[in-house]
């Protein structure tokens, strides 16, 4: 399984949704999602051409960053424990899963300088996900203009694990809805210009419906059964 290729076959894909609702290729970030692969597969990625990497625990952020020889773009992409912040906010960009006032609180404090943050919002309304309620999204970003250094680049969301492409494209509309009612505000800590939304299985649907980054592992890097 080479990453290149499968990354020469994603952009593909990417190009292909693009032309579909006349989007450039260039607004899209291809965030590699490094895992459930070792720091070996995501140096192959780096070397592939992939600029954004992005993990879920402070353990494996660590040990890669300990390990691979360039230095990529961090994404921080789970749910973050607010005791974990200190592990890692030196070595990430992006955060993409704020979603409540306590964590905004550790992240100023610990932060030397402003933070990429993704607003998390379950706009699947799923019971088993994380994040805000649609319908929160406006008043938390108003509570974040007393942490100097959250700004507010995005929003994050997870689709439902299903094959009805309407379902997916919902709740992916559903987000790009909330962007617009946070960018019609103009508040200078929350231009809201980024949408983290499409995994492996959905980001060409993704794209079609506003995503600039999108989260991709399987497909790109694999997982460390199917590399060995």
């Amino acid at each position: 399984m080479n990453v290149s290729e499968n990354l020469e076959v994603i952009q593909n894909q990417i190009d292909e949704a693009c032309k579909r609702v006349n989007r450039t290729p260039d607004e899209i970030k291809i965030v590699a999602v490094t895992k459930y692969v070792s720091a070996e597969r995501a140096q192959e990625a780096i070397e592939a051409g992939v600029v954004n990497l992005g993990e879920n625990r402070d353990e494996g952020l660590l040990e890669k960053i300990g390990s691979i020889k360039y230095k990529p773009v961090w994404h921080f992409i789970g749910s973050l424990q607010t005791r974990k912040v200190k592990n890692i906010i030196e070595h990430v960009t992006y955060i993409h899963s704020l979603d409540r006032l306590s964590l905004a609180k550790e992240i100023d404090k610990r932060a030397t300088s402003k933070v990429n943050c993704l607003i998390q919002v379950n706009a699947s309304g799923e019971e088993s996900k994380h994040g805000l309620k649609p319908e929160e999204v406006s008043e938390f970003i108003a509570q974040l203009k007393e942490f100097p250094n959250i700004f507010v680049s995005g929003l994050m969301t997870m689709a439902p694990n299903t094959s009805d492409e309407q379902i997916i494209r919902a709740c992916f509309r559903t987000l790009k809805q909330v962007q617009g009612q946070i960018q019609e505000l103009n508040l200078e800590n929350a231009p809201c210009t980024e949408l983290s939304m499409g995994m492996s299985n959905d980001f060409q649907i993704a794209v079609e419906e506003g995503s600039t980054m999108v989260r991709i592992g399987t497909a790109l890097v694999g997982n460390e059964a199917e590399v060995q």
